[in-house]
C-alpha cells in the first residue's frame, strides 16, 4: 500500500459471530470450515494447475488427472464462497431503492430479503440433493480418478445449505438488533474512503 492509500479494514481475518451464545458458536464454527476450504482449495488448485505445467514442459505431457482435480475444487470453492459471502455481506446487492428508504423499513425489507433468500437457497438444497441422488443412479465415473462423479457434486447441498442457515441468521440478527445487518456480523451501511483512480 502506497502512503495516501486509505487504511482499510479488513474483516476476512478472524470473523467473530454478532450471534449470542449457541448461535453464534454454530455461525463461527461454520466460518472456520468455510475459510479452511476455501484456502486449501484455492492453494490445491493453484499448486495442481503449476504442477501440471511443469510436468507438460519437462515430461512432453501433462497430469492425466489435472483437470479432473481443478473441476472438483473449482466446485469445491464455488459452493464454499456462496456461505462465504454472505457471512460476511459480499454478495452484490441493488440497492437504489433500499437505500432511499428510512431506517425502519430498511430493516423491514432485509428482513424480508434475508428470509426470502434462506427460503430460495433451502429449496435449491432439495433440489441439488435430488441430482446428486439422480447421479448416483446413474453409476457414471471419472474417467481419470475413477470414483462416482456425484461424490465432487456433495459440495453444492451443502453450499446451498449453510448459505440458507446464514441468511435465516441475518433475519434473526436484524429481528434482535436495533440496527440493521448485511450478514450477522456486517453492519449495512457504506465506508466513506477515497480511493486513488
Amino acid at each position: 500500500m502506497s502512503e495516501n492509500s486509505p487504511d482499510l479494514e479488513d474483516d476476512t481475518g478472524t470473523y467473530e459471530s454478532g450471534l449470542p451464545g449457541f448461535l453464534g458458536t454454530i455461525d463461527e464454527i461454520i466460518a472456520k470450515a468455510e475459510a479452511v476450504m476455501l484456502a486449501v482449495g484455492v492453494i490445491l488448485m493453484a499448486l495442481n494447475t503449476c504442477a501440471n505445467v511443469i510436468a507438460r514442459f519437462v515430461f512432453g505431457e501433462g497430469m492425466f488427472f489435472s483437470g479432473e482435480i481443478n473441476r472438483i475444487l473449482i466446485i469445491l470453492i464455488t459452493f464454499a464462497g456462496i456461505g462465504y459471502a454472505a457471512r460476511h455481506g459480499r454478495h452484490i446487492r441493488m440497492s437504489a431503492v433500499y437505500d432511499a428508504i428510512p431506517p425502519k423499513g430498511r430493516k423491514v425489507l432485509m428482513i424480508f430479503i434475508a428470509l426470502f433468500t434462506s427460503v430460495v437457497m433451502f429449496f435449491l438444497c432439495y433440489h441439488s440433493y435430488f441430482y446428486i441422488e439422480t447421479l448416483h443412479s446413474r453409476g457414471r465415473i471419472l474417467p481419470a480418478l475413477g470414483f462416482e462423479i456425484w461424490w465432487i457434486y456433495i459440495w453444492a447441498p451443502v453450499g446451498f445449505a449453510i448459505t440458507g442457515i446464514q441468511y435465516f441468521l441475518t433475519a434473526i440478527k436484524n429481528f434482535t438488533s436495533k440496527d440493521v445487518y448485511l450478514s450477522t456480523g456486517v453492519v449495512d451501511g457504506y465506508a466513506d474512503s477515497e480511493s486513488e483512480v
